[in-house]
This record gives structure tokens, sequence and C-alpha cells, in this order.
């Protein structure tokens, strides 16, 4: 049985393996999503396929 964890799960999840995360950095508005993702990606200096693969991985377990 696979269980999918919900965003909020996930944002804490990251949070807590990237401590130089904020509530700040995960805010964003409908349709906005990529201007988060560019920001995730700066600051954990990670490729657009690195957070996608990470996301991937946290979303299942």
């Amino acid at each position: 049985m696979t269980i999918i964890r919900s965003w909020r799960e996930q944002k804490a999840m990251l949070k807590i393996m990237y401590p130089i995360l904020s509530d700040e950095d995960f805010d964003y508005e409908s349709g906005e999503r990529e201007s988060m993702l560019k920001k995730l990606e700066k600051k954990l200096k990670k490729t657009r396929e690195e957070l996608e693969s990470l996301f991937a991985r946290l979303e299942r377990f």
C-alpha cells in the first residue's frame, strides 16, 4: 500500500531536511508555483530536476 503525503507534510519534512527554509519560502498564490520553485532552486542550490525528484520521494512512502 502506498500512502501519499500532503503538501503540508512535505513542507514540514523539507524544513527539517533544510533548516535554512522558512514558511515564506513556500508561499505562493494560485498559478505562481513556478516562482516558488525558482526561489527554492536558488536557496537550496538545486536544479529543477533535483527538486522534482526530491518532491516525488517525499510524496510517497
